[in-house]
C-alpha cells in the first residue's frame, strides 16, 4: 500500500535564491517556478550511469526529475507538481544529483 505523502510548501522567492546559491550549476528556469541543470559527462556510459544512481535516490524519495538524456549530457529540470514549484524535495534532489555527479567525476 502506498504511503500519504505530507504536502510540501513551494518555496519563497527569497528561499529559492538562498538555495540556488548553494547549488552549483543551477539556475532558475525562465517563465517558470522550476530550476535547472545540465550535467556533460565524459562518455554515454558515465551519463546513463548518473541518471540510474539518481533513479534509485528519486524513487526512495518518491520525487522524479524531468530529464533529457543525448549522449553524454543530461538536462535536467525539477519542479514539484503537487506545489506548483520548486520545494525543499528539489532542493534535496539536485544536491543529490550533485554529489553524484561529483563522484563520478573522480572515479
Amino acid at each position: 500500500m502506498k504511503q500519504e505523502v505530507a504536502m510540501v510548501e513551494r518555496l519563497s522567492a527569497e528561499a529559492r535564491k538562498a538555495a540556488l546559491k548553494e547549488l552549483t550549476g543551477w539556475s532558475e528556469v525562465s517563465g517558470r517556478d522550476a530550476i535547472t541543470r545540465t550535467f556533460t559527462f565524459k562518455d554515454f556510459n558515465e551519463a546513463f550511469g548518473f541518471m540510474a544512481r539518481v533513479a534509485v535516490v528519486a524513487e526512495k524519495s518518491d520525487h522524479h526529475p524531468e530529464w533529457r538524456n543525448v549522449y553524454k549530457t543530461v538536462e535536467v529540470v525539477l519542479s514539484t507538481h503537487d506545489a506548483d514549484g520548486v520545494t525543499q524535495r528539489d532542493v534535496d534532489l539536485a544536491k543529490a544529483m550533485n554529489t553524484i555527479a561529483g563522484q563520478l567525476a573522480h572515479s
